[in-house]
């Protein structure tokens, strides 16, 4: 899978994820009041109107990028209507030829981490049918509980040729609290003995150059994550927390291959409420939402292309 995810990468010379976190403070109200006058008040409301929300970022921006991040927690906070939206989002990703990383953080013993890998990632077998229940071609997972927790979801991309981010250094200010504790007895960071597992995990499952097996680093943390390139050469990298966190281009040029391969980042918050933010907001209204995060991948796209990869 990650061969795919680098063909289209290359493609669109695009190395860019749009995070699909559709906080109901950012769906346009009129999409919320369309939504109402069809369902009434309630959670079916609620996820109608991010589905139609979703369904317009993606129209805007397709063509322009290789991937989509959609973080479930958004969906979950609707219930079951929620999460039928998210799987309806992740079909309509993949009717526009994008790849789905769901960022959905999971991580248990073996056999829940199975479960959890098929879910997402996998198939399912009733009676004669086989289904793929969410469908994801990427996830995120947590590797707190250690290879038990991991290498199923590793089974699972073999079988399905599909791939995961295993988190290494989050983007979040209280990361540090756990990952930058010094442990093991060579005295390292923990960040720096997941981004070795990373290494060593992704070993199982090679395609072409790169693992299946990624990681997750942020861009507001650009010493840390020279350190883990070195550490994963053969591993790309997601990134979060570029804009709206606070991480600039400029930090981006370490997680990134001497191939100008090796990272895709991420930008959510930055993109699909461009319409609510500065230089956008004065230029379109909320009924040009799409409009406005069109031109937010587009200015992205220029600056990582500028300031991260050399590019003129």
């Amino acid at each position: 899978m990650i061969s795919r995810l680098i063909d289209e990468i290359t493609k669109k010379n695009a190395p860019v994820v749009v995070g699909l976190d559709p906080n109901l403070s950012f769906v346009p109200g009129f999409l919320l009041e369309e939504a109402v006058r069809e369902k009434g008040e309630g959670l079916e409301a609620a996820a109608s109107a991010v589905l139609s929300f979703n369904k317009g970022i993606v129209d805007a921006v397709y063509d322009l990028i290789p991937a989509v991040k959609p973080q479930i927690a958004m969906y979950e906070q609707f219930g079951i209507p929620g999460l039928r939206a998210y799987r309806q989002t992740v079909e309509y990703c993949h009717e526009k030829g994008l790849i789905v990383i769901g960022d959905v953080k999971r991580g248990d013993i073996g056999s829940t981490s199975e479960a959890y890998a098929r879910a997402h990632l996998g198939e399912m077998k009733v009676g004669g049918s086989v289904t793929r229940p969410f469908d994801e071609d990427f996830a995120t997972v947590n590797p707190y509980l250690g290879s038990d927790g991991v290498k199923p979801f590793i089974k699972v991309c073999n079988e399905c040729d599909r791939g995961i981010f295993v988190l290494v250094k989050t983007s979040n200010p209280s990361s540090g609290e756990f990952q930058d504790q010094i442990a093991g007895s060579e005295g390292r960071p923990l960040y720096e003995l997941v981004a070795d597992k990373v290494r060593e995990w992704g070993l199982d499952s090679m395609d072409g150059s790169y693992s299946n097996v990624g990681a997750v680093v942020g861009a507001t943390y650009p010493e840390q994550g020279a350190a883990v390139r070195a550490l994963m050469p053969h591993s790309f990298i997601l990134v979060p927390g570029y804009g709206a966190q606070g991480g600039k281009a400029e930090d981006l040029k370490v997680f990134f291959n001497k191939d100008g391969l090796g990272a895709i980042v991420n930008s959510s918050r930055g993109i699909i409420a461009a319409y609510t933010k500065e230089p956008y907001s004065g230029r379109f209204d909320e009924r040009a939402y799409a409009d406005a995060a069109r031109e937010a991948v587009l200015d992205m796209l220029r600056d990582i292309r500028e300031n991260a990869l050399g590019e003129k």
